[in-house]
C-alpha cells in the first residue's frame, strides 16, 4: 500500500518536500487521541522478549529512529506512535542555523539511498530545549539528543559551541551524542581526530555532569564510515579511556561505493553524505571492527544501511546493543518499524540465543576467538 503511495505520491515531488509533508501528517495524528490510540495499536505493538536496556536505559527494544528526521524535537511522540524504541533529535547546533541552499536531499530511489547535504539546519540549541523542557509526555519513549558545531563557529571554537548546546539540552535528554562526522559541515570531521576529539569530549562529559547532578547523561560519539580502520581503533580507545558511554557506527559516507548502474549519474554526482542500503557493508564492517576493540565495555550503537529485520540481528550479532535506520523509512514508510520489530521477534525464537543481550557481538566473537 505505502509501496504505490510513494510512487503515485512521494515520488513525484522533491524529497524535502514530501519529508516535511509526512512529518506533518505524523504530527497532526499524535495530536489527535483517538487517531494516535488506534495508530501505536496498529504500528507500535509489543514484543516483550525484545527489551532491552542499554546506556542503562530500559527500552522497549533495541530499534530506534536515527537522528536527522526530527531536527527540532516537535514529533517525538508521533514517531513513537509509530514504533520506534528511541527516538534521536537533531543534530542541534548552538546557534540557529537554516542549512545550506536547497535542492539538499536527493533521492536514489533505485539504489534505495539518499543524497544529503542539508548542513544540520536546525532552531538552535535553546530553541530545542525550551521545547524539549515543555513537552508533555504521550508515548514513554528514549529521547536522544544529537548536537553538532554551528557551521559559522571557527574551528578553534567549537569546543565551546557543543559545551553551549550541552548546557542547554543535557537535562532533557535521556542520552547526548556528540556529532562530529557530518560531511556536510566544513571542518566538522577533523575533529574525529584524537587529539582534537579527546578535549572536545573531556569538555562536553564536564559540562553535563555540572548541569545535571541527579544523574548522569550518557555520552557518545557518532563517527564517519569512511575513518580508516586505524583511525576507527583509535577512537575505539579513546572512548574507553575517556569512559564514554557509547559510539555510534555510522554516519553518511562522502564515497559512492556500493551504488548500482540504475541511479542516474547526475543524481550520483551530487555532493553530500550518502546513507541507506549503499552503505550497509561498511557499517557493518566499523562496528564488526570497533566491538573487536572494545566488547563490551562501552555500548555500540549500528546505523547505515539497516533496511529490514535481518539487518538489525546482523548489527545485533556484529556488536550493537541498540540499531538504527533513518533512510529505509522513506522507503518503507509507517508500517517499517512494526515489520521489523515483528522479524525480529521471529528471528531471536529461531535462534540459539536466549534474550538479544545473548545475541549481542556473537559472531564477532567467533571471528576473533
Amino acid at each position: 500500500m505505502y509501496a504505490l503511495f510513494f510512487q503515485l505520491v512521494f515520488r513525484r515531488m522533491d524529497a524535502e518536500r514530501a519529508h516535511h509533508l509526512a512529518f506533518r501528517w505524523i504530527r497532526l495524528a499524535a495530536r489527535v487521541p483517538v487517531l494516535r490510540t488506534f495508530a501505536a495499536a496498529l504500528l507500535a505493538p509489543r514484543h516483550p522478549e525484545l527489551r532491552t536496556e542499554a546506556l542503562g536505559l530500559r527500552m522497549h527494544g533495541p530499534f530506534g529512529l536515527a537522528a536527522g528526521f526530527d531536527k527540532n524535537a516537535v514529533a517525538v511522540d508521533g514517531l513513537a506512535m509509530l514504533g520506534f524504541d528511541h527516538i534521536e533529535i537533531g543534530t542541534v547546533t548552538g546557534q540557529p542555523q537554516p542549512g545550506n541552499p536547497k535542492q539538499r536531499l536527493f533521492r536514489l530511489v533505485a539504489d534505495r539511498a539518499l543524497i544529503n547535504r542539508m548542513g544540520f539546519n536546525n532552531e538552535g540549541s535553546e530553541a530545542v530545549a525550551a521545547r524539549l523542557a515543555a513537552r508533555r509526555e504521550v508515548f514513554r519513549t528514549t529521547v536522544g539528543v544529537n548536537i553538532g558545531k554551528t557551521k559559522v563557529v571557527p574551528e578553534g571554537e567549537a569546543t565551546a559551541d557543543y559545551v553551549l548546546s550541552t548546557e542547554r539540552l543535557a537535562a532533557h535528554a535521556d542520552y547526548l551524542v556528540v556529532n562530529v562526522s557530518s560531511p556536510n559541515t566544513p571542518g566538522l570531521r577533523s575533529l574525529q581526530a584524537v587529539d582534537q576529539l579527546r578535549p572536545l569530549l573531556a569538555a562536553v562529559r564536564e559540562a553535563a555532569d555540572r548541569t545535571v547532578t541527579d544523574r548522569r547523561v550518557p555520552l557518545l560519539v557518532k563517527i564517519a564510515p569512511d575513518l580508516a580502520d586505524e583511525d576507527v581503533d583509535a577512537v575505539a580507545d579513546l572512548a574507553v579511556e575517556l569512559g564514554l558511554d557509547g559510539i555510534i557506527a555510522t554516519n553518511t559516507t562522502i564515497a559512492r561505493d556500493g551504488l548500482g548502474l540504475r541511479s542516474p549519474a547526475g543524481l550520483v554526482a551530487e555532493t553530500g553524505g550518502l546513507s541507506g542500503a549503499p552503505l550497509k557493508d561498511r557499517s557493518l564492517a566499523v562496528l564488526s571492527r570497533l566491538y573487536a576493540r572494545v566488547g563490551d565495555r562501552i555500548t555500540l550503537v549500528g546505523v547505515g544501511g539497516v533496511e529490514d529485520a535481518e539487518d538489525v540481528w546482523q548489527r545485533i550479532l556484529a556488536g550493537a546493543t541498540l540499531v538504527q535506520g533513518y533512510s529505509a523509512f522513506v522507503y518503507r514508510g509507517p508500517f517499517w518499524s512494526r515489520a521489523v520489530h515483528k522479524g525480529l521477534a521471529a528471528r531471536l525464537r529461531t535462534s540459539p540465543y536466549a534474550t538479544l543481550a545473548d545475541a549481542v557481538g556473537a559472531e564477532t566473537r567467533k571471528v576473533t576467538a
